[in-house]
């Protein structure tokens, strides 16, 4: 891969403007416009300190395992392989639940788009889990034998979200004017009927613009796939935080002041806010279904790259003999030269989790709820460790090709932890009070089940046979 197709890679994972764009509706239902609003620039801070962090180390220590592998290097002798072994399934774990997130968006925005042309379908359950299984067999295939012919798909869907934010940018401003709201209610409005103080329902509806930097380290994990990773991947990570913001803020604004009700958007029976809010903004019943088939696609190429990155974690932690069947997991093909074995893996336990929404679709929402809850544990991982090392020059050389000032680099870590701290413990919370059995958040009950699945997999195979990351043969 080249430098651009690594970049664009990593920002078409997060994809950041169509991220918020496809989760609107808690942070419509949990702050409203001043989460809209403010809650970009609380993440660009928050997970640009993330992005820092990992962008630092990876210019120095660029491979495919990233944070597990850091964590092997930072961490004493006596827990190194402990740790490492922690973070590496957490990691693992993470970007499975991240895959199946962006999954579940492809049949929501089909079915948004058949209840509003035919009023009188009803979709059920098993309709959105035919499109999600189809979208995640179409993305297999094409990672299996299309993708490393055509690694130029992630610079055309770099190109397509950004002109797709274009278009749509300008003809709602351009169709809304010159009724557009007024600065105070875009800017001061809380609408917050979770039945939680305003405080924590802010915290909690953070996990809606937060999503403009899920998989956010995706870079990190193709670093043995493109040239000069070590300058390559901090580059990837820092353009997908500027880049994400700058879209993601303005995208958030524009769309409050050409939204002219609230209440509709919220109610709406398509379950795709954004889709009433650009009905409202168009006055185009039309242009509104288009839009939604840019972010269709722009939902499509995120989940295309994020099978490719989380096939390649996946295929690290084979490699270090960390899974059982990693003689499998952990081989290249041959002919096709990608990890067949773990693209299979992974779309293996997403249809099982697929499997789940049948049956409830809460115990698929914690399932993917969770995805961001261990990213950021991920995050703190080496963030700590790097700290507990002082940031010492024997582990962060001055020769690295990504420097940031002391002061900085220890904010960024100081935070990095901190907000995977905030993180686990407000994004457990149920999104509306009083709890019932639908609205309760089983997240801490799926990270504990994972939990269990990662000390059975140690006992039973990782204590014997990982012995952490064979960086040596890595670096050379």
């Amino acid at each position: 891969m080249s430098g651009m197709e690594t970049i664009s890679a990593g920002w078409i994972i997060c994809n950041s403007w169509a991220g918020i764009a496809a989760t609107f509706a808690l942070a419509i239902a949990q702050g409203g416009p001043v989460t809209l609003i403010y809650g970009p620039i609380a993440m660009c801070v928050l997970v640009g300190a993330c992005a820092v962090s990992l962008a630092e180390l990876a210019s120095v220590y660029p491979t495919a395992g990233g944070q597990y592998h850091w964590v092997s290097i930072l961490a004493s002798e006596k827990w190194s392989r402990e740790l490492s072994y922690c973070c590496g399934a957490t990691n693992v774990f993470s970007w499975i639940a991240i895959c199946a997130g962006i999954a579940i968006i492809v049949p929501q925005l089909c079915l948004g788009i058949a209840v509003f042309w035919n009023p009188t379908y009803v979709p059920q359950a098993w309709h959105a889990f035919l499109v999600y299984q189809a979208a995640n067999v179409l993305v297999l295939v094409y990672n299996i034998y299309l993708l490393r012919r055509t690694m130029w798909v992630h610079d055309l869907a770099f190109f397509v979200s950004i002109g797709s934010f274009l278009v749509i940018v300008i003809t709602c401003l351009a169709r809304t004017a010159p009724s557009f709201q007024s600065t105070e209610s875009v800017w001061t409005t809380f609408l917050n009927e979770s039945g939680w103080s305003n405080g924590i329902a802010f915290l909690t509806g953070l996990v809606s613009p937060n999503y403009m930097y899920a998989g956010i380290d995706g870079a990190v994990h193709l670093a043995e796939e493109c040239k000069n990773p070590g300058v390559v991947v901090p580059r990837a990570l820092m353009s997908t935080v500027s880049i994400g913001f700058i879209t993601s803020f303005i995208f958030a604004i524009i769309m409050m002041y050409c939204t002219s009700d609230l209440e509709a958007v919220v109610s709406t029976a398509t379950g795709v806010p954004v889709f009433e809010i650009w009905r409202q903004a168009t006055q185009s019943d039309v242009a509104a279904t288009v839009f939604l088939v840019l972010l269709l696609l722009a939902a499509v190429f995120a989940l295309n790259a994020t099978h490719q990155t989380a096939s390649r974690l996946t295929w690290s932690f084979a490699r270090d003999d960390a899974l059982f069947g990693s003689r499998w997991l952990g081989r290249i093909n041959e002919k096709q030269k990608v990890p067949i074995a773990a693209l299979l893996f992974n779309f293996a336990i997403m249809f099982i989790i697929g499997c789940i929404y049948l049956g409830s679709t809460s115990a698929f929402n914690a399932f993917i709820g969770t995805g961001l809850i261990l990213q950021h544990g991920t995050y703190a991982f080496p963030a700590a460790l790097l700290m507990m090392r002082k940031r010492s020059v024997k582990w962060l050389p001055e020769s690295r090709s990504f420097r940031m000032p002391s002061v900085v680099g220890w904010a960024a870590n100081l935070t990095t932890v901190g907000f995977a701290v905030l993180v686990l413990v407000f994004y457990d919370f149920p999104t509306v009070i009083p709890v019932t059995g639908t609205s309760m958040n089983y997240a801490s009950a799926v990270i504990g089940v994972m939990a269990m699945f990662t000390v059975v997999n140690w006992f039973g195979h990782a204590r014997k046979h990982f012995h952490g990351p064979r960086l040596q043969v890595l670096m050379e």
